[in-house]
């Protein structure tokens, strides 16, 4: 494929583009890590340079917005591509009014509008969204699709009557089959009601799923027994999508990171502010040292994380949104995860979520409270049992010394401020014996401290060693 691209596309992402890229309708189905919004973004730039398109709206979960905004459409649209680029914002301000409105200024230039999957169940997002498709040629792309699987649910009803009025249409996603294989009907219905070629839902279940009354308290519920027709389903996708896993990238890096924003609760908002004029006063009143510093992050940290030291010494929890991000997370992974966190309250409320979504056999643990008697059986239980999907553990326990090469997804839940503890939980799942590239997801929370931690850590920058005090009170 000759064309100018602004950063060298892998082999499964020529395919990829290949395959797509003048089709009015595709789904890339490519495993977290794989690039497909590397593929999404040369796709689009195909079509501005042919003329066939003007405007893009990219919808996407609120984890992942930032990183197209400020990472991924920068780094990959090619620089002769004039464009007006906008992140959606619901409080929308004087100054948010007027990016908005320059996407429909500079009639020669690529207008990009960046919105959250969740504001398609608002009449602001609608609306505004719907102004913009009837101003361009849009490419309408919907970044980890399976937001939409549910097919009573308001945004997916809107974003599929949204997508009639776009020119072309793209889902993407690492896992189109998040819970069962009918999560793909509505997917598909929003590229084409004529894809799979079914009038309704229930068809579409009749024909590939068998289902089973159950009672549950007092009331019967329809239930899926077993799946059925499912090579059929399968080369029925062939024709309008790409599936592509990492085992079948011979030519990615060992390691590749990606970042995942949370936003903070209301309540956590407040207490984060209080905490930080809090930690302000103590430091400007002592000689600032690394460790007083240290102390002040890191209680700043733990309520980006859901919890905090009140006065009496006992510890608060605070709602958050850390652990729904993960289970976002973990339901676009495939196979196998490790996952790290800095506290053990981190890990005992990490392991719940997962036992609760994925069932008590799907993880182990490796961390301070984990018995000595166990944590050679849990390895091995992780490495071989193929029901075992997660291990949760710290890094001060778990990140040293210990095979795990059965993943190669290790997501930080939190990190802590130590470099060599980073580092050699990192090689905990890329060491001898794993045969695929390794994708690392680090949670951060947008506007903390957290952001400062991860960018630190990923420059391989030790903060309790290398960083001052004088330049650690900035952070706060």
């Amino acid at each position: 494929m000759n064309y100018k691209f602004k950063t060298k596309p892998y082999k499964h992402q020529l395919t990829a583009l290949e395959k797509s890229w003048n089709k009015e309708t595709y789904a890339y189905f490519m495993e977290m890590g794989t690039g497909k919004t590397k593929v999404l973004i040369d796709n689009l730039a195909m079509l501005y340079d042919k003329g066939k398109v003007d405007g893009a709206l990219i919808i996407a979960p609120k984890g992942v917005i930032k990183t197209w905004y400020e990472q991924e459409l920068p780094t990959h649209l090619p620089n002769h591509i004039e464009n007006v680029t906008v992140l959606w914002q619901a409080n929308i301000t004087k100054g948010q009014q007027e990016k908005l409105e320059s996407l429909f200024e500079i009639e020669t230039a690529l207008h990009i509008l960046v919105m959250n999957v969740e504001a398609f169940s608002t009449d602001k997002g609608m609306k505004f969204a719907s102004k913009f498709l009837n101003s361009h040629k849009v490419l309408m792309a919907i970044d980890e699709s399976t937001t939409i699987k549910t097919p009573s649910a308001k945004r997916t009803k809107n974003i599929i009557d949204l997508g009639k009025y776009a020119k072309y249409r793209r889902i993407m996603t690492g896992s189109p089959v998040t819970k069962n294989p009918l999560d793909l009907y509505t997917q598909c219905k929003f590229l084409d009601s004529y894809l799979l070629d079914f009038t309704s839902y229930y068809a579409f279940r009749n024909r590939y799923a068998e289902m089973k009354t159950m009672h549950l308290r007092g009331r019967s519920i329809q239930v899926v027994d077993e799946f059925k027709n499912l090579a059929e389903l399968s080369e029925s996708l062939q024709g309008f999508s790409y599936r592509v896993l990492k085992e079948d990238c011979l030519d990615l890096p060992p390691k590749n990171f990606i970042k995942r924003h949370i936003v903070l609760t209301g309540e956590q908002r407040k207490i984060y502010d209080q905490m930080k004029k809090a930690a302000m006063a103590v430091l400007n009143g002592k000689v600032t040292t690394t460790m007083t510093v240290l102390t002040q992050l890191m209680r700043l940290h733990q309520i980006t994380c859901g919890h905090f030291t009140a006065d009496d010494g006992s510890v608060q929890l605070v709602p958050n949104n850390r652990i729904t991000e993960l289970m976002n997370v973990l339901e676009e992974t495939e196979g196998k995860a490790i996952i790290w966190a800095n506290y053990q309250r981190d890990v005992t409320q990490i392991i719940k979520a997962i036992s609760e979504r994925y069932g008590p056999g799907s993880v182990v643990d490796y961390y301070g409270l984990t018995p000595q008697e166990e944590r050679q059986d849990n390895i091995k239980k992780f490495q071989n049992d193929d029901e075992c999907r997660f291990i949760v553990g710290t890094t001060q326990t778990g990140g040293y010394g210990i095979t795990l090469t059965k993943a190669n997804t290790v997501i930080y839940y939190s990190n802590g401020y130590d470099l060599e503890k980073r580092l050699q939980s990192e090689d905990r799942a890329h060491r001898i014996g794993q045969t695929k590239s390794v994708t690392y997801v680090d949670l951060i929370a947008e506007d903390t401290v957290d952001e400062k931690i991860v960018k630190a850590l990923r420059d391989k920058i030790n903060i309790a060693s290398e960083v001052l005090g004088e330049e650690l009170k900035a952070w706060i």
